[in-house]
């Protein structure tokens, strides 16, 4: 099953709406949500927070004037069991407003936000902090567009590529950028770099990292316990850089037997082109509940960590 906007400009005037009513909301792991839409009383949505933060069925009655005829539009809307259902949720990061998948996500080309996309956004804040503005940059697997848009917005003359093979994920991103007052924000469909041309100043990466029986795109790491897609993007932006060029990549990795495979397989070509290079662990544990799934037998951990590496001038 695939996913549609039917309306960009619909989808943006219901974002724009959302922005106008205060609303504010921060995605939290699916665990989490699923307890929380658990409880006694949150079986339906009461307000905005309640439709398109928790993903709750909801009566019209709900909604401010207007709101549902932009979700009709923008074909964000379906009926289940006598009630209606947003099919994308929107969060927040600060002022920032990001249209993503409904919960749970189940298709394959869901556009995934979460607890990982705050990480990384506040690693990459941190990293823009004492870098030379470039000027062009690309968001592999941009998703939402969260980290292509932080770029754009805080370097306004960079062209900041949000590429991705989903092309709903596109057609989101596109909106949020909208959203964000961020013009310099092409999306384009790029498997990696492979359909782009050009070198780059900077590339940035949030990918899939998760070891997924069923392989959804927006999970499926690959190979080396998920590590195997992260491994592939160090490759192809270090063949991509401009000289000078900076890599930033958020990712997740499993742990075993004290063993970071992914650190072991990237070292040698970091050593070999980057003049210098950072690797640090922003959380030890994330996703515990995946060790009990298959192919993590052997995984005692899997840590969240970010590379910061500057390729030879």
């Amino acid at each position: 099953m695939s996913s549609t906007l039917h309306d960009s400009d619909a989808l943006f005037a219901l974002g724009q709406a959302l922005q106008q009513a205060g609303y504010q909301f921060v995605t939290i792991t699916p665990a989490s949500h699923r307890r929380v839409n658990g409880r006694d009383g949150n079986e339906h949505a009461a307000d905005l927070r309640g439709v398109f933060g928790w993903s709750r069925p909801f009566r019209e009655d709900v909604l401010p004037p207007g709101i549902l005829e932009l979700m009709q539009r923008a074909g964000v809307v379906r009926e289940r069991g006598g009630h209606l259902c947003a099919t994308v949720r929107a969060s927040t990061v600060g002022e920032r407003l990001y249209f993503h998948s409904a919960f749970p996500t189940r298709e394959d080309d869901a556009v995934f936000f979460g607890p990982d996309t705050y990480r990384y956004i506040a690693a990459l804040k941190r990293s823009m902090d004492r870098m030379t503005p470039p000027r062009r940059a690309v968001d592999i697997g941009t998703g939402s567009g969260a980290g292509a848009i932080e770029v754009a917005c805080r370097f306004p003359e960079c062209e900041a590529v949000g590429a991705d093979i989903n092309r709903f994920a596109l057609s989101l991103a596109a909106v949020n950028a909208r959203l964000a007052g961020a013009a310099n924000v092409p999306t384009l469909y790029s498997d990696l770099l492979k359909d782009l041309d050009g070198g780059f100043d900077l590339v940035l990466s949030n990918p899939p990292y998760i070891l997924d029986p069923s392989e959804l795109r927006y999970r499926h790491g690959g190979g080396m316990h998920g590590a195997a897609l992260s491994v592939d993007i160090v490759e192809a932006a270090l063949s991509r850089l401009r000289p000078g060029g900076t890599l930033l990549l958020y990712t997740g990795i499993a742990i075993v037997d004290g063993r970071d495979e992914f650190l072991d397989t990237i070292r040698p070509r970091l050593d070999e082109r980057c003049a210098g290079w950072t690797y640090e662990e922003l959380d030890p544990d994330i996703f515990g509940g995946q060790l009990d799934c298959e192919g993590y037998e052997d995984v005692e951990r899997i840590a969240a960590v970010w590379l910061h590496a500057t390729l030879r001038a």
